[in-house]
């Protein structure tokens, strides 16, 4: 019996292990379609976040080749494209970007890594000051608490820089109902506004804020899904079994695609959790 159990042991190990290497080198395409009469033309976006430095091939050839199947208009990332480390390389990141600007526009909000690198300089020196700079001469549009707005589109692009106090590990820190129009201003009421925000926890408050369609990552599928109940295992800030953990989720008329994200740090595992690049339609309704 023992060596019976001993076997099954093995074989599940086995079988874990192979999934992991498989999904930890992986990515999937999910499109999502927004239908709104303020949009005035059909156009198509591809939404990448979490790369966290990750290639898929030399050079990240197959998610360049990935991108330019979808046949996009513009970019939209939520940040995190590299991993804010000490001593950390900002090259295959800058790499990427710099082949997706010369043939895309790019709309850039940070996450919490590119955040946290402009925070500390003591711990990353000069890393924040050098990403920046290079992310300017490629021409890519900062959205740091600011937005771009696409007339032709009748789509307004805005990206939120939340306070560092948002994200803390074991517990959720209450958002005043005021912060993000204190930060981003008003939203839009005439033209379909998208939010590139990198922490989905707070997507009651983006709803409230104005925000039609809230592009998220951060929380990497929950590093682990649950197979047949299919939840996320753990966000970033410890919690288990997240509430917002991947997919698309709802909040009165406002609608938030929560990707899991392109890359990993940290825990460099997937399980049951492929990566994702999102696709976004945006058509006359």
């Amino acid at each position: 019996m023992t060596d019976v159990l001993i076997t099954i042991t093995g074989i599940i190990a086995l079988i874990a292990a192979w999934v992991i290497l498989y999904d930890s080198n992986r990515f999937v395409v999910r499109t999502y379609t927004v239908t709104d009469d303020r949009i005035k033309k059909s156009v198509r976006a591809v939404f990448l976040t979490d790369l966290h430095n990750k290639c898929y091939g030399k050079d990240n050839e197959r998610l360049l080749e990935a991108i330019r199947g979808q046949h996009p208009d513009f970019i939209l990332t939520a940040g995190d494209i590299l991993t804010a480390r000490p001593k950390e390389t900002v090259e295959p990141a800058l790499r990427f970007l710099r082949q997706l600007a010369e043939e895309y526009p790019v709309y850039y909000a940070n996450g919490n890594h590119e955040h946290r690198m402009k925070l500390h300089p003591e711990i990353y020196g000069d890393m924040a000051e050098r990403y920046e700079t290079a992310l300017k001469e490629m021409g890519i549009d900062r959205l740091i608490n600011r937005k771009a707005l696409l007339p032709e589109y009748g789509i307004a692009v805005y990206g939120s820089e939340i306070d560092e106090r948002y994200y803390k590990r074991l517990k959720t820190t209450e958002m005043p109902s005021d912060y993000l129009c204190s930060v981003l201003g008003q939203a839009s009421d005439s033209m379909y506004t998208i939010l590139l925000a990198h922490n989905p926890d707070y997507f009651p408050q983006y709803a409230a804020w104005g925000a039609d369609l809230t592009l998220s990552g951060h929380v990497h599928g929950g590093v682990v899904r649950v197979p047949f109940w299919g939840k996320g295992l753990i966000a970033p800030s410890w919690h288990p079994f997240p509430r917002y953990d991947g997919g698309i989720f709802r909040e009165n008329a406002s609608v938030m695609v929560l990707s899991r994200g392109l890359g990993m740090h940290t825990v460099h595992v997937r399980l049951f959790n492929p990566a994702e690049l999102w696709v976004i339609e945006f058509k006359r309704e």
